[in-house]
């Protein structure tokens, strides 16, 4: 007897499960104290409100840019990828991940800001990853499963890295390189977010598997590189 499958739970399976096995991939590396399972939790709710900051700063941005360049022009594109889509949506990731974890006392090594960031910005993919999936079917899900979700995934790496650092310059009283560090732990990936949609825009597609392989293989190895190397704080 044959077991019938609502199609709506294989689509649901499908948008959820690569952010899933991410989430575990990048927790298994956390090995000095691994982080409470409600903070963790909390992390990906943050994560899918996120994604609602982000809609208002997109529509707000996006009317921004259609009056200041002609829409279809490569300045367009860089302005709404950059400043309007960039911006929005790592804007809001780090806002939930700073009210989130900063001043909680399992902040205490390295790498936390790693794990911090990344649940963060899984949450976040998931979220856009069930409307993208619920909206366009299988084939979507499919191809995010290889580009958005890994790529939301690495975004939260480079935040966490820098973050992780500004968290360890905070408890050094160097307030200077904490706030600096912080800076960069919006700007890289604010670029690296941008970077990527702007190359998939403009239609590029042999540039963008490059670019996305270099990304991933990045922040694979910085993930190894910094649960290597974890300190307590």
């Amino acid at each position: 007897m044959l077991l019938f499958i609502n199609p709506m739970t294989i689509l649901l399976a499908a948008a959820v499960i690569p952010a899933i096995v991410l989430l575990v991939e990048v927790y298994k590396y956390d090995r000095l104290e691994p982080e409470p399972p409600n903070l963790l939790l909390r992390l990906v709710l943050m994560g899918v409100i996120s994604t609602f900051i982000a809609l208002i700063g997109e529509r707000i941005g996006s009317s921004i840019a259609a009056s200041l360049y002609p829409e279809d022009s490569l300045a367009y594109y860089a302005f709404l990828m950059y400043f309007v889509v960039g911006l929005s949506e790592e804007g809001a990731k780090y806002l939930m991940l700073r009210r989130s974890t900063w001043n909680s006392p399992d902040f205490n090594c390295r790498y936390d800001g790693v794990i911090y960031a990344v649940f963060v910005s899984l949450g976040f993919a998931l979220w856009e990853n069930i409307m993208y999936v619920f909206s366009y079917g299988i084939g979507t899900a499919m191809l995010r499963a290889v580009t958005a979700i890994p790529g939301h995934a690495s975004f939260g790496v480079f935040m966490g890295t820098w973050y992780g650092l500004a968290k360890k310059m905070q408890m050094e009283g160097r307030e200077d390189l904490s706030t600096l560090y912080r800076t960069i732990s919006v700007l890289l990936p604010l670029l690296v977010h941008g970077t990527y949609d702007l190359i998939a825009t403009i239609g590029l597609d042999w540039i963008f598997f490059v670019f996305i392989a270099i990304v991933f293989l990045f922040s694979f190895t910085t993930v190894k590189r910094i649960s290597a190397r974890d300190e307590y704080l």
